[in-house]
């Protein structure tokens, strides 16, 4: 038995994308993944229309990930999907799917946090790519979602510190539309800042004590500071609008890193590892690369395509949960808060 091989079928519906993919072992040998465009005509996901859309794509988008796996339905070992954080009418349509293709194909059923599952995408087994050692620091950086996390183990995590209000990617969202920019905006956000001056505009950081993070009061200062400059130069903007895209990244990454050298400090820990949709931000990435050099940090960057939510993330808990017998009940219930 020990030299059989593992497949796990990972399911991710959390939010406004449908993913399946298929690990041989801790081995990518598929990750499909539908975007949901209508949210952009409403400058943000829309929870009706993401359940609607994951109903459709859901079967097939499993079916294209184990045909492009090139293995067959009775060859799963399980199957693993997202039981929360996330919008509920999504959860519920990838929870109800699992446990019914699970309950089909007589095979155990495995529950994963989608945010421990950003986490654990940096044991994907990679070429080239290196995996972090315990115990090491992970920042979750996402739409709805900011922490900082000692992780001691696969499954042992501790939040250290996270948002009290708006995660930063909904700072890059907000940024964005009083920008005039399209949604999500913090990809054009990052394109358009590489092209200006980051200390053009200043920004004030948010005082917030320990290791919590608070980007409400820096999207009312961005809105604020366009509203005034505006009245003056109705062209303010567009005029700017480099400058002004690199002033913000600017400060969103300076209160990132700000935090988590804090966190490196409080712990004395210096591997940190990222994950979530805003690790794919360049400049977020750079900051880490440098302070590799200035601090002596060791970095762990996932590949672009396990940032954002994918189901592979969620396949590699199935994997790492499998190999505890750590499965899930049938009655299980999908989580819309579901904590670390």
């Amino acid at each position: 038995m020990k030299n059989e091989n593992i497949y796990i079928l990972g399911i991710e519906s959390s939010c406004d994308d449908t993913s399946a993919a298929i690990l041989c072992n801790d081995k990518i040998l598929s990750n499909v993944v539908a975007n949901q465009k209508i949210h952009a005509a409403y400058g943000g996901v829309v929870p009706e229309l993401a359940s609607r859309a994951h109903q459709q794509n859901i079967v097939p988008v499993v079916h294209q990930a184990i045909e492009k796996a090139g293995i067959s339905k009775k060859q799963l070992s399980a199957i693993a999907f997202t039981r929360g954080p996330g919008l509920m009418g999504s959860l519920l349509v990838g929870t109800s799917f699992a446990k019914s293709l699970a309950f089909g194909l007589n095979i155990p059923l495995i529950d994963v946090n989608h945010m421990q599952a950003h986490i654990l995408a940096h044991f994907i087994s990679e070429e080239n790519h290196k995996k972090p050692p315990f115990p090491f620091l992970a920042m979750t950086i996402s739409g709805g979602h900011t922490q900082i996390v000692k992780v001691s183990n696969h499954f042992e995590m501790e939040v250290l510190g996270e948002t009290i209000d708006d995660a930063v990617g909904e700072a890059y969202d907000k940024s964005g539309k009083v920008l005039g920019l399209g949604y999500p905006a913090g990809p054009e956000i990052d394109k358009l800042a590489q092209l200006g001056n980051p200390k053009a505009f200043r920004f004030t950081k948010p005082k917030v004590d320990g290791l919590n993070f608070s980007f409400s009061g820096l999207k009312t200062a961005i809105l604020y500071f366009v509203q005034r400059e505006t009245k003056t130069n109705p062209n303010f903007v567009k005029d700017n609008l480099n400058d002004i895209c690199a002033s913000i990244q600017y400060t969103i990454i300076g209160i990132l890193m700000d935090k988590l050298k804090l966190a490196a400090k409080q712990t004395g820990i210096k591997h940190i590892a990222i994950g979530g949709g805003v690790s794919a931000n360049t400049a977020i990435r750079k900051a880490l690369e440098d302070a590799e050099h200035k601090i002596g940090w060791t970095t762990y960057i996932p590949k672009f395509e396990y940032t954002t939510d994918n189901a592979a993330m969620i396949a590699i808990v199935g994997y790492l949960k499998y190999l505890e017998k750590d499965f899930s009940d049938f009655d299980v219930m999908a989580t819309a808060r579901l904590k670390i």
